[in-house]
Parts: C-alpha cells; structure tokens; sequence
C-alpha cells in the first residue's frame, strides 16, 4: 500500500506551502519507501508515497491521462486493470501500473466509473480543465482514508490521520464505499449491494459456489511483480488463503516471476496455539514456514509505536495490532513486499464465538452486516496500518466484493450454529472446502476452533498488557475517567492506558471521534450484547471471554497475573491480582 496525500483549493501557492505539503507527506513515507512524487496544480497539491508492487519501474505517481490535464494520487490495486485497458482502447497509456486506468476512465464515464474497479483503493482526481476534484475509498474500506477542512476553505485528504491532523479545524474518517466530489461539495455512496439494507436473503447455501467465489478472489490477489507470501496462523481463513495460493499458484505471473514456493509466516509467543498449528499446516502444504517469535515485553515495548501508526486506541485492534506490526518489520527484512490475509471471513460467517447466542437467522445477519460495515474501524485498520508501517502490503481475499455479496446473499440459517447437527462457527466455509478426494486442510484445521488473532498468538500477551497497565493506572486516575475523556470513556486500565497514549500522538478533538466506542464481548457490537443478559456487566473483547464455548476460556474466579512479564512464562517474582470477566454461554 501507498501514501496519499491531497491539499486542494488551500488559498496559497507558495513555495512555503509547498515545502508543508511535502513536509506533511514524509509523515507518510512509511507506507511507500520506493519513491515520492507531488504535483502542484495553482493552489491545490497532490502527493504521493509509493510501495512499488507492480510495474516497479515506471509506475511512479501521480499519474495522467494523454495531456496531463488529468492527475491522480492513488493508494491501492485494481484488479481487473487489463480488461479495463482493453475497452481503453483509444487512450495511450504511459506506464504499467494497474493504477492509471483512474485517469483514463474519469476521461470516458466521468464520476460513474468508480463501480467499474475491482479492487482496494483510496484516491484523489484533480481535472485541471475546471479545477474540480473528486475522491473515493473502496467498498469496504480495506485502504485507509481521511477528509479534513482548513480555515482557509482547503479541503485535505490523506491516507493517515498524521497527513493532516496538524493542519485542519476538522477531520473525519472518509466513508468506505463513497465518493466526495467538488462539484456537488459532499459525499455520495458509490456501493450499494443489497446486504448494506440489512434485508434477510433467502438464496440456499451452495457449498461449490462459496468456495469457486473464494478461489477467485485469492487469484485475483496473486498480482505481483514483488516477492510476497501469506499469513499463516494455523485457523481456518489463513490456512485456506495458504492452500488455495498453493493450488493456483503455478501458471501464474507471480508463480512464473518468483517460483511455486510459497513463504508462509506466524507470529506468535514461544508455545502459543498459532505457533503449533500454523506449523503442522506449513508442513503439509509444504511451505517455506517462517516462525517469529515475541516475547510479551517486545510487544510492550512497541506499543506506542503501535498506537501512532494505527492511529487508534481501541482495546482490541491493539492487541492484535502488535504482534502483526512486530513480524512485519521482520516480513520486510526478508525481502517480501506483499502477503496475503485472512482478514474479514469472521464477520461474514457469524465465525467469532459470541455467535453461539445468536437467536436467530434474522439477528444474525443484521449483526454480521453491522460488523462487515465497521470493518474498516477494527480489522482493516489493523491489517493495513500494522503492516504499513515497515512498507508490507496485506491483501484480503475474503473482502473481494464479489465474494462478499455471494457470501451475504446465501439464507443466514445455515450460518446458525448448531452443534447438534455439528455445526460450528463458520460451518458454511468448511463444509465448502471440505473435499474428501482432494483435501485442502487436514480435517481438524479445517474444524479448528476459532480463535482471535490477540489471543492465538499466546494467552499470556493479553494477560500481559492488562498488567502493565496495571502498573500505569491507577484506581484514582479510573475514578476521574469520566471527567478526563468523556467520550468513548476507557472502562477498564488497559483501555485508560492506550488512551493517554493516543491522545499525547493526536490531541485534536477530531482525532478522539475517529476511533469507535461501546460495550463488547468477544468483539461484538453493542446490538449483539442483548443477547445475554449475563454479558451487560462482564465485558471483554477477548474470545476468551466466551465461557462454555471457548476451549481455553477465562477462569471465572480472579486469577494472579504476572506483573514481570519479559518473557511470557509465569515463572515470576511479583503478583497482581485482576478480576477476570464472567460470560457464560450455554448451548
């Protein structure tokens, strides 16, 4: 992924302006560390740090069409950019980046094209024939994007909150699945696939179109001119992204550029339950398996870089957010350059465990849309951010647009748990790629539970954070919380703690109002906590927190947490005693 950063109609074209803008896209540098490029146009600037991932070499941005009266700044990959070129015809194109046909479609459709792309992306159009400008963001809003609004009436769009947050009265989150166009001075939403009206879909489950869709969307994502491999965490998404790559690998132009050996790679504390099954996966894909460790003090110690690139202090995409930082930079040193995830399966399938209390079809559904439309706060955030900072893209096949609407369009009943008729979570996804002559997964893989990525990587790391921020809160600072940040108030140390951070980073009231709130259990939303009335008053993103479900849950009574916790064991001098949640869940 690349840097974007765009200042239009600032009311100054100095020179002293300039050197702002390009002073304020350095903030962005480590997400495109091959190249920088800023075009000025009067008073508006558009900039660009670029990751080079296909046509390295001449692909630079921003991009034209044929007379350069046309520019455009994009962070993101189209797809389908060879078959749009072929109905280009009549244009000349300059470079090989997938990238350039924007320009060329802006020219042919005006504003209407956005539809067209398929594929991630975030960018900004300048048509300097009428000074005008429009703006998008993907579907789902796997790309990070920001709008803000200067007293001077500029309005800036960055792919970070740090491009901008210095300069603008306000900031906001750019809406996934819009477009923000001069000309009509606000936004309208160029997605609109029937799931979003969160209508009950009746079409029956087809395991074989499930999986086809899928294998589709994870070819697509083998377009490369760069080294790349795959997250592999031994759960169900990872290690079906690892073995349908394996399976359609060859033939490819990665596969023919870089060899059919993939490079798999886990992050994880020494014994933590990715490291274990992440590995018996590799070995029976026959991967090239990278296994890098952590220990709980690594990850303490990186928690504010954390929090600066992810721009967040959500309790949960923290967790999870540092051990996949930590093994990035370590991706990067190997020289890979993009990896492929198994970001979004969860939302789409009902898959974390607080699905068990589902009531029905109905709920279900309305929450798994609820949850695929915030995605880009939690999830997506994560995976591009963590692994922006060192210059790694992350690819997520599950998100493909076309997958997700054959995913969302099936009838919710079979995505019901049901462990009478063995069905867990998920069930719909690995009956798909349940192949008895052909296996993709060793059946208990395929049947593993599931587990979030903050707590596969090793039980202690969250028990862990919990401690130091034991020590760094007081019970007095969580008395004032509510005078000290009444909104999003942190109702627990660790939350308080990653909020004093966030907020020493970005102190703007902006800034504040970008990172969701609420109550959650497992990594619910709110909606879903209604049902149980057990959970009202024991809250805890962890999937640990699903008692009765969660095979390794948290113990009920107060548990001794290590308060030295440098290096994951409980062979420790000092005790802290912290009261654990109580969730139980029958079924």
């Amino acid at each position: 992924m690349c840097g974007i950063l765009a200042v239009l109609g600032c009311a100054n074209d100095s020179q002293a302006k300039r050197v702002r803008v390009l002073e304020l896209s350095r903030r962005l540098k480590h997400r495109g560390p091959d190249w920088s490029g800023l075009y000025q146009f009067g008073d508006s600037f558009l900039s660009h740090q670029r990751l080079a991932i296909i046509d390295p070499a001449s692909g630079d941005q921003p991009l034209y069409n044929e007379d350069k009266s046309i520019i455009v700044t994009v962070n993101g990959e189209i797809y389908n950019h060879e078959e749009l070129r072929k109905n280009l015809s009549n244009h000349k194109f300059r470079t090989g980046s997938d990238c350039e046909v924007i320009a060329h479609l802006y020219e042919e459709h005006g504003e209407g094209f956005v539809d067209m792309l398929d594929g991630v992306f975030s960018f900004v159009l300048l048509d300097s024939r009428d000074n005008s400008f429009i703006a998008a963001r993907d579907a789902i809003g796997v790309t990070p994007l920001y709008i803000g609004w200067g007293l001077d009436g500029s309005v800036w769009i960055s792919s970070e909150m740090k491009g901008l947050n210095d300069d603008c009265e306000h900031f906001e989150i750019f809406p996934p699945g819009h477009l923000y166009s001069s000309k009509e001075g606000g936004f309208k939403r160029w997605y609109n696939p029937t799931w979003y009206t969160e209508s009950i879909p009746s079409i029956p489950y087809d395991p074989l179109a499930i999986r086809k869709a899928f294998e589709k969307a994870v070819i697509k994502r083998l377009m490369t001119d760069v080294p790349f491999g795959v997250l592999l965490s031994g759960g169900l998404d990872s290690s079906l992204v690892a073995s349908v790559t394996i399976r359609h690998l060859a033939g490819t132009r990665a596969g023919n550029q870089w060899g059919n050996k993939l490079h798999s790679f886990c992050v994880g504390l020494e014994g933590s339950p990715d490291l274990k099954a992440a590995k018996e996966v590799a070995d029976y894909l026959g991967t090239v398996h990278h296994e890098l460790h952590f220990t709980v003090q690594d990850g303490i110690d990186a928690i504010e870089d954390v929090i600066y690139h992810t721009e967040t202090y959500d309790v949960t995409s923290i967790r999870a957010s540092t051990p996949m930082f930590l093994m990035s930079r370590k991706i990067k040193a190997l020289g890979v350059k993009m990896v492929i995830s198994g970001e979004g399966s969860d939302e789409i399938f009902g898959g974390y465990l607080y699905f068990h209390k589902a009531p029905n079809k109905e709920e279900l559904h309305q929450e798994t849309c609820r949850k695929i439309k915030a995605l880009h706060q939690y999830d997506c955030l994560r995976a591009n951010k963590a692994t922006s900072a060192w210059g790694l893209e992350a690819r997520v096949p599950f998100l493909d647009k076309e997958f997700i609407e054959e995913a969302m369009s099936i009838d919710p009943e079979s995505k019901m748990i049901q462990p009478d008729l063995g069905r867990i979570e998920k069930w719909v996804l690995r009956k798909a790629f349940d192949d008895e002559e052909n296996p993709y997964l060793p059946k208990h893989i395929l049947y593993r539970q599931k587990e979030q990525f903050s707590d596969g990587v090793g039980y202690s790391w969250i028990d862990g954070l919990k401690a130091h921020a034991e020590l760094h809160v007081s019970d007095r600072m969580m008395l004032n919380a509510r005078k000290i940040y009444p909104h999003n108030t942190p109702t627990t140390k660790e939350g308080y703690y990653y909020r004093m951070i966030f907020e020493r980073f970005f102190p703007q009231n902006s800034a504040k109002l970008t990172v969701p709130g609420g109550p959650s259990v497992a990594c619910s939303t709110a909606k879903a906590i209604e049902w149980d009335a057990k959970w009202a008053n024991n809250l805890d993103p962890s999937g640990r927190a699903a008692l009765g479900v969660h095979d390794s849950a948290y113990d009920p009574s107060p548990q001794k947490i290590p308060a030295s916790i440098s290096s994951g064991n409980d062979s420790l001098s000092r005790i802290i005693e912290v009261a654990t949640p109580i969730v139980t869940i029958q079924t």
